[in-house]
């Protein structure tokens, strides 16, 4: 999606949210430059961002609940305290409105300017790339937690289980005993494709998430 185009995608969401109590969210990874090679060898800047039009969200839908599990190998255990939700679906209602209607509201990482999750790592563990996506190094995590503790968002949660189900082989076995959240598909985005979550929404013509380069003209 051009720059153009997504932020006056945005900017209505927002302002419809806005002027007729209807839903909208815009996730913006952190400004950032991305020295990354295009075709013909040259770096681009980047800065991703996602909007979420809860609007078209559909109450009882969960494909892309399902399609960021297999996608990302994250098994389902059935149990709240083992269970990791990249994506949540929640539902929320204005608390002072007789007729106010449920919505449904995503809820993921939302890779914030200066992650408080990153600031409280004591091993340098977690940390946001070049291009404004926040991630863990598995190998380097010791477990903690204290970046849970510091995500204000709730977006992390903590893989006490060893994850037998293995669902997308192009994908490595995800690590028990360290704690994750959402990527943004960054092994999607690296090859020039889009978060599965966004890919299986545009499939059932939903259409409610959307991601873009703020960066390109």
């Amino acid at each position: 999606m051009k720059r153009r185009e997504f932020v006056k995608k945005g900017s209505m969401l927002l302002a419809g949210g806005a002027c007729t109590s209807k839903l909208s969210l815009m996730l913006i990874a952190g400004k950032f430059t991305a020295a990354k090679a295009d075709a013909t060898g040259s770096s681009t800047q980047r800065k991703y961002g996602m909007v979420i039009n809860l609007n078209k969200c559909l109450s009882d839908c969960t494909a892309c609940l399902d399609a960021c599990r297999k996608e990302n190998n994250v098994a389902f255990h059935h149990d709240k305290r083992w269970d990791i939700h990249r994506i949540r679906k929640v539902k929320v209602k204005r608390k002072h409105s007789k007729n106010a209607k449920e919505k449904p509201v995503l809820l993921l990482c939302n890779h914030c300017d200066h992650p408080p999750c990153a600031q409280a790592c004591p091993v340098n563990a977690t940390f946001k790339r070049d291009d404004g996506i926040v991630l863990v190094d598995h190998h380097r995590c010791v477990g903690c937690r204290y970046c849970m503790i510091a995500c204000p968002y709730n977006a992390r949660h903590f893989n006490y289980k060893e994850n037998h189900d293995w669902p997308n082989k192009e994908q490595p076995k995800r690590s028990h005993g360290v704690p994750e959240s959402c990527t943004f598909c960054v092994h999607r985005l690296d090859t020039g494709k889009k978060p599965a979550c966004v890919e299986v929404c545009d499939k059932i013509n939903a259409r409610a998430l959307h991601i873009g380069d703020l960066n390109d003209s």
